[in-house]
């Protein structure tokens, strides 16, 4: 919706000869209006971030913290093709004028510049674009939960 300035208005309004009483009528309840959305200022949208928690029972990924991307591929599809796409996505993009010039070398480059088109032809979706964190869980909920100090 197309917002304009209160003054514009009014001016438009003089302009066509519009009784001044109902003229001030109408700018009073425009400027009402926007007193009361101006008072109602929204709070500052949170940032969020995207990570992966992955379920380790055995206890067999490492303590640390690894970094990882978010990517989706049909169904009907083995997740063990990804790393392939990947590659396909990338050698399709170097063979571009734009990635002969800017060539893709490792796997983050390629899930950052490549461009979405090239990886929707191979049927791959990069849902983020830089690493996430990754973090393991035994997948069990503790009976109490522990204070934080």
């Amino acid at each position: 919706m197309a917002k304009i300035d209160i003054n514009k208005v009014a001016e438009i309004l003089k302009k066509n000869q519009v009784d001044p009483s109902l003229l001030r009528q109408i700018v009073e309840e425009m400027n009402a209006l926007t007193q009361t959305e101006a008072d109602e200022e929204k709070p500052p949208a949170v940032k969020k971030q995207f990570a992966i928690l992955i379920s380790d029972p055995e206890g067999v990924l490492p303590k640390e913290e690894l970094a990882g991307w978010v990517l989706q591929l049909p169904e009907t599809e083995s997740v063990a093709t990804v790393e392939e796409r990947v590659f396909r996505g990338a050698y399709d993009y170097n063979a571009t004028r734009k990635g002969r010039q800017y060539p893709v070398k490792t796997v983050g480059e390629a899930l950052e510049q490549v461009p979405t088109k090239i990886f929707k032809e191979i049927d791959l979706w990069v849902k983020t674009k830089t690493p996430v964190l990754m973090l393991r869980t035994n997948n069990e909920i503790p009976r109490e939960l522990k204070q934080r100090d």
